[in-house]
């Protein structure tokens, strides 16, 4: 399960701020019932690591990441980039997000 492999990353590297976007603190899973209990935060957050990868990015051709960006920047609008910074963060950590949304990179508004 790659978004408790994330979590179980981020917490044993005690990495409860993404620059200012809160990280859920994981408190325990069930891998046979898919469930992850963890705490809630509020905005901004950085938060649904299901369609993260840990360590190695997948790769995609140059033209689905231009459409992807293109949608993203009409997603999140002015916050777009603030949400690459999160995202760069992210990545120096070791953690690739690709399903994102402004409902898992949620800020202040």
């Amino acid at each position: 399960m790659r978004e408790r492999d994330v979590y179980l990353w981020l917490k044993e590297n005690e990495i409860t701020k993404v620059r200012d976007c809160a990280v859920p603190h994981l408190f325990n899973f069930d891998d046979e019932l898919w469930i992850l209990e963890m705490s809630i935060v509020s905005r901004p957050f950085v938060l649904d690591f299901a369609g993260a990868f840990l360590e190695n990015p997948p790769e995609f051709p140059e033209d689905v990441l231009a459409e992807w960006e293109a949608e993203k920047r009409e997603q999140f609008g002015a916050n777009w980039p603030e949400a690459k910074k999160v995202l760069r963060a992210l990545e120096s950590y070791g953690v690739y997000m690709i399903d994102v949304n402004p409902g898992n990179i949620g800020f202040a508004d």
